[in-house]
């Protein structure tokens, strides 16, 4: 199975690159390894690879160093910051190749398929049932994306969805007391919030494949094919049969012909700064970005949050979940498995999640962290962030979220195609098209390579 992986990996790098964050074999089986029960995790020393920097690379350096500290099996934790979510990848893909460089790895939501195809790794799965530990203990909305076919592959850790945040002072001055949740209805309030609220811009809209991803979501309509990639492998984008992705770039030139959603630029932060600056009357972004753009602000006006918007009036579906998970290595060692296992459950434990959240503003995946006086005092500071707590759990399993292998060159290709529909005028049917060719042509090429 792993020369099979191997092979796959080495294909990919020769025709995408590092573009190619995703890549792997088509198999879903996994490899066998030994009951956590039967071994002794008992002064092992493991290697996890994670890819926070930041404030929240500290908060990660907190936790691995209390583990270390308060275990009583003598656990050593080397905690190693690997760059980007792309590089941590790539890098994984090349340990592989040669030697395994770590034993516990957080990789992104969009890396999933990838982990799972490639063989590489233990499902978490297996050490839950061995134990019986009760998955309940988990968000369900944020479990059953890291779940196929009734397996937990990896553990939940670092997880956020999008929403809306909006200048409750311009609001104010413009007289609008409801918060639009519609792509439609930001329009209608659009020139209200320019004249009399003194917006420059109605909303900074980031072009930014995870925003196309959750309309989609929020439509109910699948990304592609074989249920949403979770089935089987994925042959073909559903996004353009099902008109999701027409309605949705409908309604973004119509905002940006409008005036109202100007081009600010290309990923998840880019729409961010105008916000924060008091340019944007709103914007969109991860639940995770709230601690950053309350320090940003600094007082200047105060920030409201809301639900992610619909695509139109009548949209019935949820969010979906990004940010990463931990992932187990196999490196046919048990005893290391063991400690693995330990620190993983430790990290999410309900008091390590609840300081991760309040560090960090990502999800407690924890139910349970909700009880955590830690957890309880940062939601009485920042009450905004209930909002992402309430939209998670007013989603529904149908929200899930698609698998694809190729993903991050998909997310690369959408950001593309919706920039040129902005600066070039052109028409969403076509830019769908475009979209949904060189998608489904990438698709096609991994899948043969790795038949």
């Amino acid at each position: 199975m792993r020369k099979r992986a191997i092979a796959a990996l080495m294909a990919i790098a020769m025709t995408t690159g590092s573009l190619m964050g995703c890549g792997g074999a088509a198999s879903t089986e996994s490899t066998e390894t030994t009951t956590v029960g039967t071994t002794s995790p008992q002064g092992q020393t493991i290697t996890f690879w994670h890819s926070m920097g930041g404030v929240n690379g500290e908060a990660i350096d907190y936790l691995v160093n209390r583990f270390n500290s308060e275990n009583s099996q003598g656990i050593h934790v080397e905690a190693q910051y690997q760059g980007s979510y792309d590089d941590a990848i790539n890098k994984l893909r090349s340990a592989q190749i040669g030697n395994m460089g770590a034993d516990l790895v957080q990789i992104y939501d969009i890396g999933t398929r990838f982990m799972i195809d490639s063989g590489w790794v233990i499902p978490m799965q297996e050490w839950m049932d061995a134990e019986q530990w009760d998955v309940s203990q988990l968000e369900p909305n944020i479990a059953a994306y890291y779940t196929v076919q009734d397996t937990l592959y990896s553990m939940p850790f670092n997880s956020s969805t999008p929403i809306l945040y909006y200048n409750k002072d311009m609001f104010e001055k413009a007289g609008i007391t409801e918060v639009p949740d519609s792509l439609p209805k930001i329009a209608e309030i659009g020139d209200a919030l320019k004249e009399q609220g003194g917006a420059g811009e109605v909303i900074s809209l980031a072009i930014y494949g995870w925003f196309f991803e959750q309309f989609t979501s929020k439509q109910g309509l699948q990304y592609v094919n074989n249920g949403n990639g979770r089935k089987a492998a994925a042959t073909a984008v559903e996004f353009d049969s099902n008109q999701a992705a027409l309605k949705t770039l409908t309604a973004w030139k119509e905002l940006y012909d409008g005036g109202y959603a100007p081009n600010v630029g290309r990923g998840g932060d880019a729409g961010l700064a105008d916000f924060s600056s008091g340019k944007a009357a709103m914007t969109l972004g991860s639940t995770a970005s709230l601690k950053q753009i309350l320090n940003d602000v600094n007082g200047k006006f105060e920030v409201g949050t809301a639900y992610f918007p619909k695509v139109s009036d009548e949209d019935e579906g949820g969010v979906s979940i990004g940010g990463g998970s931990l992932w187990a290595l196999n490196n046919e060692n048990p005893d290391k498995e063991a400690a693995v296992w330990e620190f993983v459950k430790f990290l999410v434990s309900p008091e390590s999640q609840a300081y991760w959240n309040a560090q960090t503003g990502y999800f407690p995946v924890t139910v349970a962290a909700h009880d955590e006086p830690i957890f309880k005092d940062n939601i009485a500071k920042y009450p905004q962030f209930m909002t992402a707590i309430n939209q998670l759990h007013d989603s529904t399993p149908e929200s899930t979220g698609a698998l694809l292998s190729i993903f991050p060159e998909a997310r690369q290709v959408v950001e593309t195609a919706i920039e040129s529909m902005l600066n070039q005028n052109k028409n969403p049917q076509d830019v769908v098209n475009e979209i949904a060719k060189n998608i489904n042509a990438s698709i096609e090429e991994y899948n043969l390579l790795n038949d």
